[in-house]
């Protein structure tokens, strides 16, 4: 297969089409078409339960107080961030041992990695593939927590 295509054109992953890029904020070892990308990064999203809107980018020449999130239906903070494939989701604000935590719920924060010391972004990454040792700190998705009135 390597052989039939151009060194240096790029061909999607899924449906072989020529206009690709690397996706997501960590390498995820794939190239996607625009279509492609949308169609895995929504699966993963819907599957994850990452449905949050992404949180509007403050301006920076206002100075009104900046209030945190909170949750439509039980009004509890959250927090909201990005995740590694495009899509947002809503976090309790507190960590948890993972043994109180189902496998579904579990999230790391990640810095993404920069050359400068301070950081820039961080993004959710859902646990998965290797448990986590029972006391290990993990952060719980918002879904879990909430209890509307």
């Amino acid at each position: 297969m390597g052989a039939t295509r151009d060194r240096k054109r790029y061909l999607c992953h899924r449906c072989g089409e020529a206009s690709v890029r690397d996706r997501g904020r960590i390498n995820l070892m794939s190239r996607l078409c625009e279509t492609c990308w949308n169609v895995f990064a929504n699966e993963m999203a819907e599957a994850d339960g990452a449905t949050a809107a992404p949180r509007p980018e403050p301006d920076p020449d206002d100075v009104s107080w900046f209030e945190p999130p909170v949750c439509p239906k039980c009004g509890a903070l959250v927090r909201i961030y990005p995740t590694n494939y495009d899509r947002w989701v809503s976090l309790a604000t507190v960590e948890l041992p993972a043994k109180d935590v189902p496998e579904p719920f579990r999230w790391r924060l990640t810095r993404l990695p920069d050359p400068s010391r301070l950081t820039t972004d961080i993004v959710a990454v859902r646990v998965r593939g290797v448990d986590p040792l029972p006391s290990e700190p993990v952060v719980p998705a918002h879904r879990m927590m909430c209890a509307p009135d």
